[in-house]
């Protein structure tokens, strides 16, 4: 059982298909889902900031897994203005501890 307690899918989208997060922009979920694969590393790191930014948390990891956060951590960290904080100490708690052996 996860402790995440996502978006339902019925409400994660107005009616013309614009994820909640992407208010400002016209974008469709499944072109956003797209671009986080297939977009260049710069796109996608400011795809997933905006993400981080404009989404609940637990949304976030809809879309992304905390091993895609890790790895594009020093691509998005200056896009994340106040969130920063926050979303480095998820990182800092829910990372594996690597002097756990």
């Amino acid at each position: 059982m996860s402790a995440l307690n996502p978006t339902p899918a019925n409400l994660l989208c107005d009616a013309q298909g614009r994820p909640y997060f992407l208010w400002d922009t016209d974008l469709t979920l499944a072109k956003f889902r797209g671009l986080l694969v297939s977009a260049d590393a710069d796109t996608r790191a400011y795809l997933i900031a905006k993400l981080m930014r404009q989404a609940k948390p637990d949304d976030v990891f809809t879309f992304v897994t905390l091993a895609d956060l890790t790895q594009q951590w020093s691509a998005v960290e200056t896009q994340l203005g106040h969130k920063r904080a926050f979303w480095q100490w998820v990182l800092d708690t829910w990372q594996p501890r690597r002097d756990a052996a």
